[in-house]
């Protein structure tokens, strides 16, 4: 999937979110907790996904290379009234997605990864989106599936991106030589994972045994490796007890 792929993706997800988090309003007081969240409401959800929103639109308006000064980014103050709300988090939507159309993907700015380009935040806010609107659909009733070509994305970034970022900033504990495989079950793709002392090394193609495989569609799979689904929505074969394993590999943040 290229930037010009995710783009409508990015706001047809932003769309489904809004629609969500208006249905969680519409049940009036008290606000619906987000059951994936835990600790969260959906006003909640709807002021961290609209921050973030913001905050990277600053970083590619102003073609940030190094990451921002906190004391120094002012953000527009978040609305109290839940109509004003869902509209600020729709503008913001609206307004980063347009940024993301007009930059392209190779505009450098600042990431958090050794990606240091307008797509991968692209990429990182489309999977976070579409996560995030199954948080929301999930307060309120029965969340439907990540899209299946947004979900492949978010397991081969997952592998490839978060896994040892995640290791690297919660200093995990080193690899003993544990291999995974999560198996799409509604698609061809696989993933192999090889975790060696420090390092995740995915495995292209790889048919090496491996220690336990997890199967299921592609957004049971990516919603696990998000920790929104357990592992009992999978097909869980070889050693069934590592599979929990893999979060103390690749600890949550």
């Amino acid at each position: 999937m290229n930037h010009i792929d995710r783009i409508p993706l990015f706001r047809s997800e932003a769309a489904a979110f809004e629609k969500a988090v208006r249905r969680a309003y519409d049940r009036g007081d008290p606000v619906p907790q987000v059951p994936s969240c835990p600790g969260w409401t959906v006003t909640d959800l709807v002021r961290h996904l609209g921050g973030v929103h913001r905050y990277l639109a600053h970083v590619l308006r102003e073609g940030l290379t190094t990451p921002p000064d906190p004391a120094g980014l002012a953000l527009p103050e978040i609305p109290h009234d839940p109509e004003a709300l869902i509209d600020w988090f729709a503008r913001g939507a609206r307004e980063l997605a347009e940024l993301f159309r007009r930059l392209g993907p190779d505009t450098p700015v600042w990431t958090w990864s050794t990606e240091q380009t307008s797509g991968f935040w692209l990429r990182m806010q489309l999977i976070e989106l579409a996560v995030h609107r199954w948080d929301a659909e999930s307060a309120t009733g029965v969340p439907g599936p990540l899209d299946p070509v947004v979900a492949v994305d978010a397991v081969t970034q997952t592998v490839d991106v978060m896994a040892p970022a995640r290791r690297t900033w919660q200093q995990a504990p080193p690899g003993t030589g544990e291999r995974y495989r999560f198996r799409r079950t509604d698609g061809p793709e696989s993933w192999t994972v090889l975790f060696s002392g420090d390092q995740v090394l995915p495995e292209t193609r790889s048919t090496a045994p491996v220690a336990v495989e997890a199967a299921g569609p592609a957004s049971d799979l990516a919603l696990f490796l998000w920790r929104r689904v357990p592992p009992a929505a999978l097909h869980v074969t070889g050693d069934t007890g590592l599979l929990p394993h893999w979060f103390t590999l690749v600890p949550p943040v």
